[in-house]
């Protein structure tokens, strides 16, 4: 009798352990945009790769919407080890990684070829690097894109046209201290609160790409867009330390792998959303205007004391190496040959800002 409980016993642990063994990884990853969005898409992207290079042995199921938190909950969540992975702004991560102000820099890329270059070069990899002692590894940057402003009051054509507008702003006081430079109300919020507080008139306006604002339905409360191009806005991918340690080099390998070919897809695709939200946004009625360079000029030149203390708050070394690649960047040649390199040089030729800098 004992020799048959024992015979069932092993098979019963058998069939345990080969169950966990054959079943595969589920890597719960959270963004805050909806599915239908460029973020959305990218994310799903990533997920086939995932899949498809690890034989379906490691699986992501991607939680859109906000559904997991704000970007700060989420960034929380992986550094205790309770969520695996996610997609989220930069500009959030100030709070942990001084380095990840510098993607906060006013007008620092004059276009998406100079992002490019910088974000995936030496610059980006320590600004990376930074957030290893955090709880957190970054794999790869995504392109949020150029930031514009929308408002419900009166079109922004003038530096004078943004005195006394009340403007939702990420949770980050580099974008407080730049409004409020500006003279704007600068209300810092989370963008799954953004929609709520632009329909209750708790702000008059924002700011985000054009693709985010079509794919958030903000045309439904905000009358006119200002292209103004004040920021080029990143996203990151992020994984919990913590858990990426534990994985095998193989698993490694196949994320950030399956996260390189998510760069380029999820690029490729944001400019190309972003160049049919402009047209879209206008046939739903938005009244768009371009914001003049002579205006342009004026606002970076409000705007170079936040220069100054983003350089002191990344450190001297970040600074100036980034200066230096942007300025090779701007030599004609160099451009020209990044952009050959790049697979998405048909978008990136687009200039959206200007790329001399009045500051000192």
């Amino acid at each position: 009798m004992k020799g048959i409980a024992l015979f069932l016993l092993l098979i019963v642990t058998s069939s345990y352990s080969y169950s966990r063994e054959d079943s595969p990884l589920i890597i719960r990853m959270g963004y805050g945009l909806n599915e239908q969005s460029h973020q959305g898409h990218a994310v799903r992207y990533f997920a086939d790769e995932v899949a498809k290079r690890s034989n379906g042995k490691m699986l992501v199921r991607s939680i859109g919407d906000a559904a997991l938190g704000p970007d700060i909950q989420m960034q929380q969540a992986l550094i205790r080890g309770t969520q695996e992975m996610m997609v989220g702004s930069t500009a959030t991560l100030v709070h942990i990684s001084d380095q990840m102000a510098l993607w906060d820099t006013p007008f620092l890329f004059a276009n998406t070829a100079e992002a490019d270059a910088v974000l995936d070069g030496p610059v980006g990899e320590k600004v990376l690097d930074s957030l290893k002692g955090e709880g957190l590894v970054g794999l790869v940057y995504w392109e949020n894109g150029f930031r514009n402003l929308t408002n419900a009051k009166r079109p922004v054509r003038s530096l004078e046209d943004f005195d006394g507008l009340k403007l939702r702003v990420m949770q980050n006081d580099i974008y407080l201290q730049s409004f409020s430079l500006l003279g704007v109300d600068a209300v810092p919020l989370p963008f799954s609160e953004l929609f709520f507080a632009l329909e209750s008139k708790a702000v008059d306006g924002q700011e985000n790409p054009f693709a985010t604002i079509l794919t958030s339905q903000f045309f439904e409360l905000q009358q006119y867009l200002s292209i103004t191009n004040h920021v080029y806005s990143p996203w990151v991918m992020l994984a919990s330390k913590g858990w990426w340690d534990e994985l095998t080099d193989d698993q490694r390998s196949i994320l950030m792998d399956a996260a390189i070919a998510s760069r380029a897809f999820q690029r490729n695709h944001a400019r190309k959303e972003s160049e049919k939200a402009v047209a879209a946004l206008k046939n739903k009625g938005m009244l768009i205007n371009e914001f003049p360079a002579s205006e342009h000029l004026r606002m970076q030149e409000r705007l170079c004391e936040v220069h100054a203390l983003i350089a002191a708050r990344v450190g001297e070394i970040i600074w100036q190496d980034t200066q230096s690649q942007l300025t090779e960047l701007r030599q004609p040649r160099s451009l020209l040959s990044f952009m050959k390199r790049s697979s998405s040089s048909n978008a990136a030729a687009n200039t959206q800002a200007s790329g001399a800098s009045p500051c000192p």
